[in-house]
């Protein structure tokens, strides 16, 4: 293969973006060609950020770095952690999908739920799409969340957490930042799912124009808002933050019954927390 062929950020931001545009593979299953996801956010950082160990050491010790999900995939290649890049994208929900969960007060729209179910099908699919297009250009590439060693632990700090988090990838990667309920606030807002592909090549990383993990909250930096508390119809987030496993608990009864009493099909999700709030479709006070 031939490396010249895919070479740098626009060239793989060209192919999320024809992915996403493919009407046949972003929609919503529900007999249209809405689609399902808006167009994208793309960041980047580099194997050797630092900041990868600090998840470990702050989450837990079974968090794995870049480095170890590609020598998961690739054993006999000789690899350092400078030789790999994470690709990060953020898939913002659509303008429909937010009108509609925004008035929701218990349960999920349609839409939202949809988008949670065959949404993040299309997501998954996204990532092999990535995966097998470097491949043929050349690139060695694994996707961290579809690895058959993905799992979910205990963290002694965090409670529930997985060896590979789309959020964290996306906040290395210059792309948002958390707020009071565990949501990724980005630039195009809270309402989103997220997903990463690990490379080995070499793309300058995105800029974090953030300091801190709670920047773009305004409950953290400003001691207001707290609107996501309001929201949530488990009671599963407060001052203290985010429980999850209310909040788990929540989805699985009585939102999974719901879905498929009024939708039709074996889904849950929820969102009300990402809708109906100043951040959901975008960094409060920022345009």
């Amino acid at each position: 293969m031939q490396k010249e062929k895919g070479t740098g950020s626009t060239w793989i931001h060209k192919l999320i973006r024809d992915f996403l545009n493919n009407t046949s593979e972003n929609k919503l299953w529900d007999n249209s060609d809405e689609r399902a996801w808006a167009d994208p956010l793309l960041g980047f950082s580099r194997g050797n950020d630092p900041i990868f160990e600090e998840f470990r050491e702050h989450i837990g010790a079974f968090v794995w770095t870049p480095l170890q999900v590609f020598s998961q995939a690739f054993s006999g290649l000789d690899i350092t952690p400078a030789d790999l890049t994470v690709i990060s994208w953020i898939l913002p929900q659509t303008l429909a999908t937010r009108d509609d969960n925004r008035r929701e007060e218990s349960f999920p729209c349609e839409r939202w739920a949809r988008s949670r179910i065959f949404g993040e099908e299309i997501n998954n699919r996204l990532k092999m799409h990535v995966v097998s297009e470097l491949g043929k250009a050349g690139y060695e590439a694994v996707c961290p969340s579809l690895s058959p060693d993905f799992s979910w632990q205990n963290s002694d700090k965090y409670g529930f957490a997985s060896n590979w988090s789309e959020r964290h990838a996306a906040y290395a990667s210059g792309l948002g930042t958390f707020g009071l309920c565990d949501g990724l606030i980005t630039a195009r807002g809270k309402a989103m799912r997220a997903g990463s592909v690990i490379a080995k090549m070499q793309i300058p990383p995105t800029r974090r124009p953030y300091h801190d993990h709670h920047e773009y909250c305004l409950y953290y930096t400003k001691g207001a808002c707290k609107e996501c508390i309001k929201r949530c119809p488990a009671g599963a987030i407060t001052e203290t933050g985010h429980d999850k496993m209310k909040c788990f608990a929540y989805l699985a009864d009585p939102v999974s019954a719901y879905v498929k009493t009024h939708y039709g099909f074996d889904g849950y999700g929820c969102g009300l927390c990402q809708t109906g709030v100043p951040c959901e479709s975008g960094i409060p006070g920022k345009k």
